[in-house]
């Protein structure tokens, strides 16, 4: 019989083209998943995710579904993934889900993290994974100015995509920024209802300018209202940002 199924997803993209199938590279996260359970299934099986992932972008928690016909039980199909799969890519969880669920469209929020390490030495076992500054930001300027983003916004001006035609409203419910005990690493997250092309990684950027004494944490209200990309600050590396959890 027919089922869909949700299935929670974790990879290392460092080597992948992103999450989205492409035309132009068969190195792409769904275009593994899909190759996969077609063979499986012995016809094209579709693989719908919450939502596209940049190149060199991780996940803990990526959500995809898709529909398939299998006499395998969910452990089964779940272990056959994993035996065959890369090991940069691992099926967390797989259950049957209702007819109606569907990754993106029925996704309320998501969660990202990003890793900043902060010194002059080399962050050997880490390097795929942070971003690294060499001077040690000033995290209340960096709260100042993340506390003029919370909130419902216009997030025009941290969008990668220069031409969307699509609304950029979108709610910022919380941003998080902890220090590790040592200060050698940031960690900051970003919850809220939608992510723009870039959004997190531009926020990233314009954050750290902000600790770092290049900018007033107040321009942040200002980048807000003009909605200009070029007034935002830098776009962070693909590296340091994780896609934690999407809520449903």
């Amino acid at each position: 019989m027919l089922k869909n199924y949700k299935m929670t997803i974790s990879y290392d993209g460092t080597r992948y083209d992103g999450w989205q199938k492409q035309k132009n590279t068969e190195n792409t996260i769904q275009g593994k998943l899909e190759t996969l359970l077609s063979r499986m299934a012995g016809k094209e099986i579709s693989v719908h995710g919450s939502g596209r992932t940049d190149a060199g972008v991780h996940a803990l928690g990526q959500t995809a579904n898709f529909w398939m016909d299998t006499g395998l039980s969910e452990e089964e199909l779940s272990a056959a993934m994993n035996r065959y799969l890369p090991d940069d890519i691992a099926v967390r969880d797989l259950k049957a889900a209702s007819d109606r669920f569907h990754s993106r469209l029925s996704a309320v929020g998501k969660v990202y993290r990003y890793r900043l390490y902060v010194g002059e030495g080399k962050p050997v076992f880490d390097r795929k994974y942070v971003w690294q500054i060499s001077e040690k930001p000033d995290i209340n300027r960096m709260r100042e100015a993340a506390d003029c983003l919370v909130g419902q916004h216009d997030f025009r001006a941290f969008c990668g995509n220069r031409h969307m035609k699509k609304s950029t409203v979108r709610r910022l419910d919380r941003i998080k920024i902890e220090e590790s005990p040592n200060g050698a690493r940031l960690d900051l997250s970003f919850e809220g209802n939608g992510f723009l092309q870039n959004m997190v990684r531009i926020l990233v950027g314009t954050l750290v300018e902000c600790g770092l004494g290049l900018r007033d944490p107040k321009e942040t209200e200002r980048i807000l209202a003009l909605g200009e990309r070029s007034l935002a600050g830098q776009t962070a590396p693909a590296r340091g940002l994780t896609l934690v959890e999407v809520r449903y």
